[in-house]
């Protein structure tokens, strides 16, 4: 019996895998800041309380959408969406 890791039926490229292991790399760091600094409720830009890992999951989502919104509904190039999305993620992280 072979136990070996196949991933080929998964179709994974560079960019994909990057984009996973940045996502883990974040939640990784999440983790270690609620380890060390516990997060507390606070009321920003958002109509509710939010925590830091609230906010990242509503950063993450709404970077989500604003990719979709890019490719569905325009030809720009996904470099502009990404650098909404981290402007998304900055002022949610920062005010939300």
């Amino acid at each position: 019996m072979d136990f070996a890791l196949e991933l080929e039926w998964m179709a994974w490229t560079g960019p994909t895998a990057a984009f996973f292991a940045g996502i883990a790399l974040i939640l990784a760091g999440m983790t270690a800041w609620q380890a060390v600094s516990p997060s507390v409720e606070r009321r920003g830009l958002l109509p509710m309380p939010t925590t830091r890992g609230d906010r990242l999951f509503i950063g993450l989502l709404g970077s989500a959408y604003i990719h979709l919104a890019i490719i569905g509904f325009t030809d720009l190039n996904l470099w502009i969406a990404f650098g909404l999305s981290l402007l998304w993620m900055a002022v949610v992280m920062r005010f939300g």
